[in-house]
């Protein structure tokens, strides 16, 4: 099984954003954090990067859930979500599967919830 979901659309990098924002949200999600790499690689490292944003999603229901049964699961939060600009209006949504992100945690309700997350992130990008 692949570690991340993803789904390619032909749209703008911002309008993909806003996009996959409002799906996340249809889904329970917030979005908690937001990194735009192409800013910081150019900044720290005077590299012209492609596009590349990296959204902190969380639902608070699922995240409680995990972090009750497992205090330290808070590592692996929030679920992260790419747009990524492939081209021009060629944009890449990616999402981690957290069922594979968590393999390695030997906890039965983590994975439990690890699952449903994956299946709502799944949704999430079929909105799209």
């Amino acid at each position: 099984m692949a570690y991340y979901f993803s789904k390619s659309l032909q749209t703008s990098f911002e309008d993909a954003a806003e996009k996959v924002t409002a799906a996340l949200l249809a889904e329970g999600f917030g979005v908690i954090s937001e990194i735009d790499l192409h800013e910081k690689i150019r900044h720290k490292l005077g590299v012209d990067f492609k596009r590349y944003r990296i959204l902190g999603a969380c639902n608070p229901v699922f995240s409680y859930k995990a972090l009750q049964a497992e205090d330290k699961i808070g590592v692996m939060l929030p679920c992260n979500v790419l747009v990524i600009e492939q081209g021009e209006n060629n944009i890449e949504i990616a999402a981690v599967n957290p069922a594979e992100a968590m393999i390695s945690v030997q906890n039965g309700t983590v994975r439990q919830v690890a699952s449903e997350v994956g299946e709502r992130l799944k949704k999430s990008l079929d909105r799209l």
